[in-house]
């Protein structure tokens, strides 16, 4: 298990726009062995293009109509050439770092709800 990470204050806190989104398209990274690149509805009318690393714990196929969790406000970031805007949460039992096998779970809603409801 990693080491907490420090304390923040609520207002910090407040400041992510956790949404659920859902999964319209998902594919391999086309630069990278463990990025899968997904569309998403996110409930605003334009697709949000996300990369995130969980191709070793799922393939495309049973990505397309999940919906998930992600962090609408984080600024874009292009990895390996692709733009991200977003990040999925997930949970993981190890590290990224740790050198170790990974079990990795995407956080997803357990009922179903609109895409761009917020969480909180």
């Amino acid at each position: 298990m990693s080491e907490p990470k420090p304390m923040i204050e609520f207002a910090d806190f407040a400041k992510v726009d956790l949404r659920v989104a859902k999964i319209i398209q998902a594919e391999d990274h086309p630069n990278a062995d463990k990025l899968l690149r997904l569309q998403v509805d996110d409930g605003s009318g334009t697709p949000r293009q996300i990369c995130a690393g969980i191709k070793g714990q799922y393939s495309p196929a049973d990505l397309v109509g999940k919906s998930i969790v992600i962090v609408a406000n984080l600024a874009p970031r292009v990895i390996r050439g692709e733009e991200s805007r977003g990040m999925l949460l997930a949970a993981s039992d190890a590290p990224k770092d740790g050198g170790g096998e990974r079990h990795v779970i995407v956080l997803t809603p357990m009922s179903e709800i609109a895409p761009g409801s917020m969480v909180s």
